[in-house]
């Protein structure tokens, strides 16, 4: 059996969640001062990217460094993930990394992106600009519809993932690294891609596409990634109204998909053909806990609670089979379904699900997971051990900020003078006719994707 039998206990209603600041936060450090040791800046552990690269660890440190509760650390912790940039840098610049320079997860983009995000964070402006033209510079690269020929979609080193790191840094720095005109292209080429393999292989999906000759349902190398991404430029669907009824008919083809206990295949060539129980996928990259990210970036874009229905029949199988044995990770192991609970609980506000993410949590460092659980290939890296599960351990002690690294937040909407639940949880407008504004910025930000979203207020026209 693929995951550990859950015996933990669930929320009860009304009940108090203490989530003890003070021991998570030391349990971090910890953590952290192990992966130094263990996955330290050198060149001989560059290979894999942010996947499963050294230069994740670096994300992992720049995200810690933006948490209050760290504070006091900030300087160190940029300190330390400048040493991990420079060294990645070092290693493109040998020509080591044979990835397309566009890749994201697994290549270049996403080391140019994470130099970019650390650059903000210092408040080094020459470098942000620097690192942003670099970034810009890939987009060529995937501008040719099949430039990788085993699938150039994807989220690891295809277009939905550089589009990834695009919007990341979007949101984060305040401004586009790209252009309208060039995300919009991308956009195309990618509806482009998914319209030619759904016409040549006869799909019932208006939008399909294949990985190394295999139809991914996942949000790692599948359509669940692809379609979060393109739901993720709602300017892109502005500008290209024939756009948006071809992704809402492929999302609703793909809820179709969804087997009786609320999981998905990882292959087009599995529908239909149910593992055994104990042998399906639940993971981020095959499965339920990547699928959810799409329905919620559905959810609120379209508004329609099918798509919200859909998130929380992912939320109840990954709490019956998501104490996963593969390790701690967010790729394929316990802290990314961690993940599924804190986005069920910014989606939501029932605080069942923050309950059940401590659950999974704490369960991470009792005995029967540290004797039984397996150890990854790359215990300490992003995506498959620690670095990332000290990600979701942050996010634990600041569960309204929670985001699965790159993946694009679902945002609150917070209202001028406070507003009642019903509005507070609703799917944002589909016209944004209101502006935001930032309290720490004198001129208004028309991009709804704002990092300091919790800082942001609707001036209601």
């Amino acid at each position: 059996m693929r995951y550990f039998e859950n015996k933990l206990a669930d929320y009860k209603a009304g009940s108090e969640i203490l989530i003890d600041k003070s021991k998570w936060k030391g349990c971090i450090e910890s953590l952290v001062n192990t992966t130094f040791e263990k996955l330290p800046p050198s060149s001989d552990s560059c290979d894999g990217g942010l996947y499963v690269g050294n230069i994740g660890v670096a994300y992992m440190l720049y995200y810690l460094s933006k948490q209050e509760s760290f504070k006091e650390r900030k300087a160190t912790f940029l300190e330390n993930a400048e040493t991990y940039v420079k060294v990645n840098l070092e290693y493109l610049s040998h020509g080591h990394c044979k990835d397309p320079s566009s890749a994201f997860i697994l290549g270049p983009a996403g080391i140019t992106a994470t130099g970019c995000l650390l650059a903000q964070e210092e408040g080094n402006i020459s470098r942000v600009d620097q690192f942003g033209e670099m970034y810009a510079a890939a987009a060529e690269k995937c501008m040719k519809i099949d430039f990788f020929k085993h699938g150039s979609d994807e989220m690891l080193i295809g277009r939905a993932g550089y589009l990834s790191g695009a919007l990341a840094l979007q949101q984060k720095l305040g401004k586009k690294v790209l252009n309208d005109t060039t995300l919009n292209q991308l956009c195309s080429v990618m509806i482009e891609s998914g319209q030619q393999h759904a016409a040549k292989h006869l799909s019932k999906s208006p939008l399909m596409y294949a990985y190394y000759g295999t139809e991914y349902l996942g949000a790692a190398h599948g359509l669940s990634g692809i379609f979060q991404m393109l739901m993720s430029f709602p300017d892109f669907f502005k500008s290209t109204t024939s756009a948006e009824p071809i992704v809402k008919s492929a999302v609703d083809y793909f809820l179709t998909l969804e087997d009786t206990d609320g999981n998905y295949p990882p292959a087009m060539d599995e529908v239909g053909c149910p593992r055994p129980d104990g042998e399906e996928l639940v993971h981020w990259c095959h499965g339920a806990p990547g699928v959810i990210y799409m329905y919620a970036r559905a959810y609120k874009l379209w508004g329609d609670d099918k798509y919200l229905q859909a998130c929380i029949r992912c939320g109840e199988l990954v709490w019956k089979k998501g104490l996963l044995k593969k390790g701690p990770g967010i790729c394929h192991g316990v802290a990314g379904s961690g993940y599924v609970f804190l986005l069920l609980y910014r989606l939501t506000n029932d605080k069942k699900y923050l309950h059940r993410a401590l659950m999974f949590a704490e369960f991470m460092f009792t005995t029967e997971f540290k004797e039984q659980a397996r150890v990854p290939d790359s215990p300490y890296s992003l995506y498959e051990g620690w670095a990332g599960t000290i990600c979701f351990l942050a996010d634990l002690m600041q569960p309204d900020k929670a985001e699965f690294p790159f993946s694009n937040r679902n945002h609150h909407w917070l209202f001028k003078g406070g507003a009642p639940p019903h509005l507070y949880f609703a799917p944002p407008p589909r016209n944004f006719k209101q502006h935001l504004i930032s309290q720490h910025k004198p001129q208004f930000l028309h991009e709804i994707n704002l990092e300091d979203y919790n800082e942001a207020l609707f001036l209601m026209s």
